[in-house]
């Protein structure tokens, strides 16, 4: 029978937890970046969401939670023919996130070295990448989803983190999109459905309680 972790400290401990950072990318937060250029959406939103993010990372990394970074990489030769189809019938030539470029570089967010990268070709970060094996490597149970877009590659990643059975956190203000309605329906949709939401200093406040508890033990 399947263990059920009913404590919510237990299902965020630092010990078994994986922050994954998705998408946080030029082409994708920066002023000049794809999104921007192609669709003018507007940036100002995704400074302050790098520096929840960061905050988030940093207080993970003094727990000893793992951290996991996901980038995208559209080039044609590495998409689906119903993606190319899509990017035919938008009418634009322009690659996003293209490996190696500053478009594809991270914004506003670093990784540390002994870190995971993951790239991956399509919305979900589990989807044709080593993430899970990673993930199960460690030993890992839950995971904190943060990054860009929450309606998009943040849900996808999440829901088939879901599916492989892992325990969902969303923090609320450590997610974005350019899409308001998108990015509030999915946040119910993670409430109601497939995990749980909480701003991340509630996240970051257990993950500082179990410090206390392992200095004092």
């Amino acid at each position: 029978m399947t263990e059920i972790l009913s404590e919510l400290t237990d299902r965020l401990n630092p010990a078994h937890t994986a922050v994954v950072v998705i998408d946080m990318q030029n082409d994708f937060c920066a002023e000049g970046g794809y999104l921007h250029n192609m669709r003018g959406v507007d940036m100002s939103s995704n400074e302050p969401l790098a520096g929840r993010i960061m905050n988030l990372v940093g207080a993970a990394r003094e727990a000893g939670a793992m951290v996991i970074w996901i980038k995208a990489n559209y080039e044609p030769r590495y998409l689906s023919g119903q993606a190319l189809l899509k990017r035919q019938l938008g009418g634009n030539e322009s690659v996003c996130c293209a490996g190696g470029s500053w478009g594809w570089d991270f914004y506003k967010v670093e990784a540390a070295p002994d870190e995971w990268v993951i790239e991956k070709h399509t919305y979900s970060g589990f989807a044709g990448t080593e993430l899970d094996r990673i993930l199960h490597h460690n030993g890992i149970k839950s995971l904190v989803f943060t990054g860009v877009a929450t309606n998009v590659c943040v849900e996808s990643t999440l829901r088939d983190g879901y599916f492989a059975g892992y325990y969902i956190f969303m923090p609320e203000d450590c997610v974005g999109s350019a899409a308001q309605d998108l990015h509030e329906a999915t946040i119910k949709n993670v409430q109601v459905y497939l995990g749980e939401v909480a701003p991340s200093p509630e996240i970051m406040e257990v993950w500082a309680d179990a410090g206390q508890l392992r200095e004092a033990g």
